[in-house]
């Protein structure tokens, strides 16, 4: 058995669909189909049920998923202590404005524990570029949130989060139970500058072109609410701070978190970092 097709058959088996598990490892779904039917021929056994809605692991399946995620997971161990010792155990981690998310704080106890002679390099940025420099080339990877250009990058989602309102606490929609964007039509939102990723500029804004004050970080956006009485998205379920409140907004799809990094960097460091990035987004 190859890595290359264990991987496949872990992607088949954690999406539970092969068209999303072909689009998880950019590739279209005839060869990944047919490397898991080769996979199911050497073995002699069914891996899937499969059906118009999808796959379901067969007990086999079952057994064969935990024996290969611990196999992979060794391979990543290896690389990553050859890459080490041979002086590029190095990675440069791009994050999006306030790093306070207990995600990233899970992730940072876990990959130290997973890799204690990686040294983790943090650049912080503000809300202005969600790529963190990663278009740039100023950092391996980065640990921000989706939408923006992705060309020539591989993005995986690690969660999504709820999105709302950014008032002040005496605003009159303040005591609303929930929002819709139609209620904040008439009113004036924190922006971003012109040149920020327009798809990123766009989910901000509730998909209109806003006027108001410009902004780049978070501190900036509350300010600029608690000052001018103007508006903005911002995440759900957080303390915005004295004097502020968020109201959930229905028809704002969730942020998603996500970790992303170049096309074709073959950083032995990445994939296990990605690894541990989503088991420690899952806790």
């Amino acid at each position: 058995m190859e890595l290359r097709t264990l991987r496949y058959f872990v992607a088949v088996a954690e999406e539970l669909h092969f068209g999303r598990a072909a689009a998880r490892l950019h590739m279209s779904q005839p060869p990944l189909s047919r490397a898991v039917k080769a996979l199911e021929t050497e073995i002699g056994a069914r891996l899937f049920e499969r059906s118009p809605a999808g796959v379901a692991l067969t007990p086999v399946g079952a057994v064969l998923l935990d024996e290969a995620r611990a196999l992979l997971d060794q391979a990543d161990r290896l690389r990553v202590r050859v890459a080490t010792a041979a002086g590029a155990g190095v990675l440069t981690v791009g994050l999006l404005g306030d790093s306070t998310d207990p995600g990233v704080r899970r992730l940072a106890r876990a990959y130290r524990e997973r890799h204690p002679g990686v040294e983790i390099r943090i650049r912080e940025t503000d809300l202005t570029d969600p790529t963190c420099g990663l278009h740039a080339g100023a950092v391996d990877l980065a640990l921000t949130r989706a939408p923006f250009d992705e060309t020539g990058l591989v993005v995986r989602e690690l969660r999504a989060d709820p999105v709302g309102a950014l008032l002040r606490a005496d605003d009159p929609l303040a005591g609303r139970e929930s929002l819709e964007l139609a209620d904040l039509a008439d009113r004036r939102w924190f922006r971003f500058p012109e040149d920020t990723d327009r798809l990123w500029q766009s989910y901000w804004n509730g998909g209109e072109v806003r006027e108001g004050p410009v902004v780049r970080a978070v501190q900036e956006c509350r300010q600029a609410v608690l000052w001018n009485g103007t508006v903005g998205m911002t995440l759900a379920g957080h303390d915005p701070g004295a004097g502020l409140t968020v109201v959930p907004v229905a028809d704002m799809p969730p942020s998603r978190v996500v970790v992303a990094w170049a096309e074709g960097d073959g950083n032995p460091l990445l994939r296990s970092f990605v690894q541990v990035a989503m088991g420690a987004y899952r806790t």
